[in-house]
């Protein structure tokens, strides 16, 4: 090809974002205007941008876990504390910890609270005691102690002029402690289980929720139990309606006290105080358990600025509501387990489907992170494929079923059709690629499957008529391996189908009949993945043995070999029109591979696991990652920008140097030195070194341009003239520098240069060398003027004889 269309290949791609995990378990809190929420994750604090979903961390420099934090209620302290004892400030739009101190527990603070005004942070420790800070004066104002246990739940009372403080630890009692006397004054006892959550609903009442399946209403005058109500499932939360707004969609009809719990069931329920009857239950895609599942919710918070509640489930997903409707407005996905495959969704790839090791298949919207879960499979899914247009999707998982799901106009994605009849888990699928018009299935029964999807389904599907999915039936049914069938795809013009095995065969079959056409033999190990050419009549693979190959489909020979990968290689995808393969092995490497001329022309390193999942964008210039590590990334083609920098460069390069032999030619020896450094050209320093000492008061000149020149250019200066000191042609000039920073520069301060003790020790022994050297040549010019001295003297007295 012409030179202009071989620059055309991309030669690397930069991440462009990734999709790590943010949330794993703990208390999640959100801002007082619902624009940012906070996440613990380990040892990092997680910021999140509810509205695009982009996060940025504290991160505490002695990786230990953060036990808990808080956040004041005017948003401008953030306290965490840490399984190290100690309690940190952080000014969280900067990321700047401002204070460290001990926590002064003898264990992790398991709780904090602070008061209405943000003055107060109350702790409450695994050791039993709340302590009790003023954050202005920063010091401990109290030390509570008579709880038992672990104090996991501290409120201070909402009306600060109570001074009063509400906790709870293992012995299922509420305590009131007062701030003035450093007393508990009171024990609220009614629950037989942890109490999880308080609410104070004006100066005198409060509900407390608990994991004994009650609701209990408080007095707080009479510091007596008001009325009890039974929930009928372990509560985490509880949270009250406001009084004013619309809540009838909720089924509130009367005036009065309304509370919303969430708990082990995993649904959101409004509960009448006055009744102590359930009012609204939410309605929801799954079968309700009765014991806690990982739909079970962990918290749940209302948003009054934003009118929302936000609820969190054990399964880490963060869900924001209308709070007038329950109407879903944003799910967030806060840790993802081992991805197994990932696939661009939508006409504009807007979209990717994930398959984490689930039975749930996640749809994130990559403008605003937004995650839709899809329900359906029972057990983990396998696979994925995307239909052409971006619509229609297939899974397959380890139920022995696959499931065809379609996004309609504003991204919602349900399920049109199910295909059950493998007798094992379902492990690839691959789907027609002219029209939406079959899918492929392979098995761990080592049988391949050809699904028709009928025109009805289809047209049915786009006018949004199916309730309930459809049923698809194989038919054409064929063993094809002797064992798992790890890979399938279909040629681009829907004729023939390819499998790859653990059997380290590859098969071509016709896709009419499923007759099989050949086998290609060659790999040493289980075969991964295969991928047809979408321009040429080539076949690739990969395998366990650590190369893909590329065959004819003609007479089934192996074409190429490409070797590189020390691992096993899991996926390929053909990109650039054909012309470049991109694999990923199971050491988390990603590599770019020319075909034409069998190099890989870059590896790139983006991940710590196995790389299951790896699919490029419809306009070739995106691709996508998924991994074990739990992370998704999403890689941009940066060849061109890559080359305009290069070009950018060089340019400049050519510039610079242009003007530095203008700057020598007109005697301008400061700029000159300091254009030569900043090109980190240690030889053209040296010229310019050599052309000031040339001067008429060359010296001199030169210590006025050195003593001129900026820190970081003289420590550059400095490793330069470590290098000319090595060459006794140029170790004057050197050694002129030298005189001349230490003449000028204080002992401490050329201590704090970056390399000095290098230099010094590579200056020394040339330095001695050198001075021997001009010893050694001072002895011969003396002896030689000592001769010629001599010389004349026998000369002399030879004439005098003559003249008399």
């Amino acid at each position: 090809p012409p030179a202009g269309a071989r620059l055309s290949f991309p030669s690397s791609y930069a991440v462009s974002r990734k999709m790590e995990p943010f949330y794993k378990g703990g208390r999640v809190q959100i801002n007082r205007d619902g624009k940012f929420m906070f996440c613990p994750c380990g040892t990092k604090l997680n910021v999140i941008d509810v509205e695009t979903g982009a996060l940025h961390s504290l991160r505490q420099d002695d990786e230990e876990d953060i036990s808990s934090f808080v956040l004041s209620p005017d948003d401008e302290i953030l306290v965490t504390g840490s399984r190290a004892l100690l309690l940190k400030q952080w000014k969280w739009r900067e990321n700047k910890c401002v204070r460290t101190w001990k926590a002064v527990h003898t264990a992790p603070v398991a709780s904090m609270a602070f008061d209405s005004t943000s003055t107060l942070l109350a702790t409450g420790g695994c050791d039993s005691t709340i302590k009790i800070w003023d954050m202005i004066k920063q010091y401990c104002t109290h030390n509570l102690k008579g709880s038992s246990g672990v104090v996991h739940l501290v409120e201070f009372h909402p009306d600060i002029s109570r001074l009063q403080l509400f906790s709870s630890s293992i012995d299922y009692k509420i305590r009131i402690w007062d701030l003035n006397s450093s007393k508990c004054v009171a024990l609220l006892d009614g629950h037989f289980s942890a109490v999880t959550s308080l609410a104070f609903a004006d100066g005198n009442t409060l509900i407390s929720s608990g994991r004994d399946k009650i609701c209990m209403v408080w007095d707080l005058k009479t510091r007596e139990s008001k009325r009890t109500v039974p929930v009928y499932e372990s509560v985490e939360a509880a949270i009250l309606l406001p009084e004013k707004g619309d809540f009838s969609q909720l089924g509130v009809k009367k005036q009065g006290l309304h509370f919303v719990t969430a708990g082990s069931k995993g649904i959101l329920k409004v509960w009448e105080v006055a009744t102590a009857a359930c009012v609204y239950t939410q309605p929801v895609p799954f079968e309700l358990k009765e014991e806690a599942s990982e739909r079970s919710l962990t918290q749940c918070m209302l948003v009054p600025e934003r009118n929302e509640i936000v609820t969190v489930s054990v399964e880490h997903n963060i869900v924001l509501y209308d709070a007038q409707t329950l109407q879903l407005r944003k799910q967030l996905a806060g840790y993802n387990d081992e991805v197994l495959d990932v696939k661009f969704l939508g006409p504009g790839d807007s979209h990717i489907v994930v398959a984490t090791n689930s039975p749930q298949l996640k749809v994130f919207e990559l403008a605003t992170s937004h995650c839709q879960i899809l329900y359906g499979h029972t057990e983990t899914v396998l696979a994925l494929d995307v239909f052409r247009k971006g619509l229609m999707f297939v899974s397959c998982a380890k139920d022995k079923s696959l499931r065809v799901w379609r996004m309609n106009k504003d991204g919602r994605v349900i399920c049109v059709a199910q295909g059950l009849g493998h007798a094992h888990g379902v492990g690839a699928v691959s789907c027609s690629r002219l029209k939406e018009s079959f899918i492929v299935t392979s098995s761990q029964d080592c049988t391949i499957k050809i699904w028709n999807i009928p025109e009805s389904l289809t047209s049915k599907a786009k006018a949004a008529l199916i309730s309930s999915p459809e049923s698809l039936h194989a038919k054409v049914t064929e063993r094809g391996h002797d064992k798992d069938i790890n890979s399938v795809t279909v040629s681009p013009n829907d004729k023939l189908i390819a499998t790859g095995s653990q059997d380290r065969l590859a098969k071509l079959w016709s896709c009419s009949d499923c007759s099989l056409l050949g086998v290609f033999t060659g790999h040493k190990r289980g075969i991964w993945c295969v991928q047809f050419s979408p321009v040429d009549q080539v076949l690739a693979t990969s395998s366990a043995d650590g190369t893909l190959k590329l065959w004819g489909l003609q007479d089934f020979s192996c074409l190429k070999t490409f070797e590189g990968h020390d691992a096993s290689v899991l996926k390929i995808i053909f990109v650039s029109r054909g012309a470049q393969l991109l694999s990923s092995g199971s050491d988390g490497l990603l590599k770019l591979w020319t075909i034409k001329t069998n190099e890989c022309v870059k590896t790139l390193d983006g991940h710590e696991d196995k790389i299951w999942g790896l699919h490029s964008n419809k306009q070739d210039d995106m691709v996508v990652t998924a991994s074990s590590d739990s992370c998704i990334t999403l890689w941009k083609d940066v060849t061109e920008t890559e080359e305009k920098e290069a070009q950018a460069k060089q340019e400049e390069q050519i510039l610079k140097e242009q003007e530095l032999s203008n700057l020598l030619h007109e005697k301008r020896y400061l700029k000159a030195l300091g254009l030569a450094i900043s090109l980190d050209r240690p030889h053209t320093v040296l010229m310019v070194v050599k052309a000031i000492l040339k001067e008429t008061d060359g010296r001199k000149h030169l210590e006025e341009n050195i003593v001129r020149l900026r820190k970081d250019q003289k420590e550059a200066v400095l490793t330069f003239l470590v290098t000319w000191n090595t060459n006794s042609r140029n170790c004057h000039e050197a050694q002129a520098v030298i005189e001349t920073l230490l003449k000028h520069e204080a002992p401490d301060s050329l201590l704090q240069y970056s390399g000095i003790k290098a230099a010094v020790e590579s200056l020394l022994p040339y330095t001695e060398r050198h001075f021997q050297r001009l010893s050694r040549l001072l002895q011969a010019s003396m002896f030689i003027d000592f001769m010629w001295q001599n010389m004349r003297l026998a000369d002399a007295a030879q004439q005098e004889d003559v003249t008399s």
